[in-house]
């Protein structure tokens, strides 16, 4: 197997065209008589017109990943209002929006049920956050929400399936967990733009809560095998990209361990074309793969772990995640497919003081640094948060890229 890795990359897949051919029939001679008058002489016959080419254009389309949407019990309460008995977390999200806003598949990885206010509100260990989440996380642009973690079966069982209806009554797509037999056979695939990108969603397990017996397809588990079974069904399906949550790795490690590095690659080689990591509640760096495989060279991209999005964890990096975007461009008539540029946008996560508790929200780090430069500094930073703004922005510039092979 052949290996190496750049920053940028083009997938190319097959190339489809359609073959027509004509058939040009001769007519006989019938014989002419003496006493007739010989036959007029046929007009040549008119050239057979050919359908003009097919026109050569492009279409482009975005992908936006995040990475874990924590609710711990300081953030479930941020968001809860006295006098009309409601929550709201749209503030947690206000920052970011315009950024989401580009994306066409906006995904973020759930990490807590939205099982109802009669299975009790509870951050860590075993999570329960209002539905009002969704509608914030709707509001802020997201529509795709991978639900297949470690904590999926917090609220157990009804947990799972309480929390599908609240994400699709708010017309957002889960991945990952699946209320029915039948619900978990079927690929995600949603086209944007023409292009077509299947998505697909599985976590190393569940905290050692126990799956109901005969009840295995409520959370997708990572098995290989299965995964590449699932990516072969998305390509016979028509999708033109494959992408796949992996909730995988060590917690707050900073770079991908082998297992996951193998069962990136195993993936890559068997047709995935982006894989989008969580779990560790640290980012991990990304790169770009070139791999041989037994279909011959096979181009991915993967981050192994896009970090808290929104949480409470502080401190150790754990307040900083990533916006991972993916431009992608299908070509016509070929319908060759590229990834034509990729972008890591290093997030903090805020936690301020406000009406005597405290308030959270995402602040990208080089446009709030751009902002301050310009003269147009938010209220609520002081002096020294801009600093270690600064400070954190550069460290995770190299991070992120650290396994690109000018790093090295």
């Amino acid at each position: 197997m052949s290996r190496s890795r750049r920053s940028v990359s083009q997938i190319a897949s097959l190339s489809i065209a359609a073959f027509s051919g004509i058939w040009i029939g001769l007519a006989g001679c019938a014989p002419i008589s003496f006493f007739e008058s010989p036959p007029a002489p046929k007009a040549p016959a008119s050239p057979v017109a050919l359908p003009p080419p097919s026109p050569t254009y492009s279409k482009e389309a975005e992908l936006i990943a995040v990475g874990d949407i924590m609710m711990h019990g300081s953030q479930i309460k941020s968001g809860y209002d006295s006098n009309s008995q409601t929550y709201s977390y749209d503030r947690f999200f206000s920052s970011v929006k315009d950024i989401l806003a580009q994306g066409d598949w906006v995904i973020a990885n759930l990490e807590t049920p939205l099982a109802g206010a009669e299975s009790g509100y509870s951050g860590y260990p075993r999570f329960n956050a209002p539905a009002a989440l969704a509608d914030a996380l709707q509001a802020a642009g997201f529509n795709i929400l991978t639900t297949a973690n470690n904590h999926s079966l917090d609220r157990g069982a009804q947990g799972v399936v309480t929390t599908l209806e609240n994400i699709r009554a708010r017309g957002l797509q889960p991945v990952g967990t699946h209320a029915t037999a039948a619900e978990a056979e079927r690929i995600l695939i949603l086209e944007k733009q023409q292009i077509k990108m299947a998505i697909l969603a599985y976590t190393y397990g569940t905290n050692g809560i126990p799956i109901p017996p005969g009840r295995d397809y409520l959370v997708a588990l990572i098995n290989e095998a299965k995964i590449i079974a699932d990516i072969a069904k998305a390509k016979q399906q028509g999708a033109d990209l494959v992408t796949v949550m992996l909730h995988f790795g060590t917690e707050y490690q900073r770079q991908p361990n082998p297992e996951q590095q193998q069962l990136v690659a195993n993936l890559i080689k068997a047709g995935a074309d982006i894989i989008l990591g969580s779990h560790p509640h640290v980012v991990q760096p990304y790169e770009v793969l070139e791999l041989t495989g037994a279909s011959g060279p096979r181009k991915g991209a993967v981050i192994y772990s896009m970090g808290n999005f929104i949480s409470n964890q502080r401190g150790q990096t754990k307040d900083l995640g990533v916006i991972f975007q993916v431009k992608v461009r299908k070509n016509f008539p070929e319908q060759t497919v590229e990834i034509t540029d990729i972008k890591a946008l290093p997030t903090w996560v805020h936690r301020y003081t406000a009406s005597g508790s405290y308030q959270f929200r995402v602040l990208p780090l080089q446009a709030a640094l751009a902002a301050h430069l310009a003269a147009q500094s938010d209220p609520l930073l002081t002096p020294s948060d801009y600093a270690q703004m600064q400070a954190d922005l550069e460290a995770m510039n190299r991070h992120l890229t650290s396994l690109f092979p000018a790093a090295n």
